[in-house]
């Protein structure tokens, strides 16, 4: 479920330094380097809601640059707000469809994806829009470079299904992880950071599924 819209939140965003300003979205494509001013490694969260997921590994990483996307300006007003109290050099965000990701970042530019709790989209004829449909996966691959991963965590058993299902349709990916009880598996859970949704579902006694899914070296 989506906050309300919450009045002046879009002006927030646009004026806000931690926000890549839309106009300036597609050019950032091959230069987040250029935009972070080093050399370090570039990771996303694709639907990053409120935030803290990222906010928290980028604090923990700070020789790791990061990038949230964040399609609603009422929720990414909260992430904003975070930074504002605690401003982190190593993470930028944007607002946009993730449809899109592939306007923003170039060619095996990112190296790490994350998907969290993201919309399972019920409907049959909207599974095109789930961020773990084939559709999404080849945009992905795209921007990873080859033995990059994309981290996938949810609640929802028939979207995790769903994802499984994808990834045999999808021969740049290969399976390197894949659990239907995340906090139950002891090596998995080191290093786990809770997003808000994981938290409260967990608590609710719902076994969260994971997948880590590698983009394929390119063949010679």
């Amino acid at each position: 479920m989506r906050l309300r819209n919450i009045t002046g939140s879009r002006e927030v965003i646009s004026s806000s330094p931690y926000v890549i300003k839309e106009e300036m979205q597609r050019e950032c494509a091959g230069r987040w380097k250029e935009i972070f001013g080093n050399e370090a490694p570039v990771r996303i969260e694709a639907g990053m809601g409120k935030g803290r997921f990222i906010y928290t590994m980028a604090r923990l990483h700070p020789d790791i640059n990061y990038v949230g996307i964040e399609k609603y300006s009422s929720v990414l007003l909260r992430a904003v707000r975070r930074m504002e109290r605690e401003e982190l050099s190593n993470l930028k965000f944007l607002r946009m469809d993730a449809e899109d990701i592939g306007s923003v970042f170039g060619q095996g530019e990112a190296d790490r994806i994350y998907l969290n709790f993201s919309d399972p989209w019920p409907k049959d004829r909207h599974a095109k829009r789930r961020l773990p449909s084939r559709e999404f996966l080849a945009r992905f691959a795209r921007i990873l470079k080859p033995g990059g991963r994309l981290e996938f965590k949810t609640d929802n058993r028939p979207l995790f299904d769903f994802a499984l299902e994808e990834l045999n349709a999808s021969p740049e990916w290969e399976l390197e992880v894949c659990t239907y009880d995340l906090h139950s598996d002891e090596g998995l859970m080191q290093g786990n950071i809770m997003t808000e949704y994981e938290e409260k579902f967990s608590s609710m006694g719902n076994p969260i599924c994971k997948y880590i899914i590698v983009r394929k070296q390119e063949k010679l």
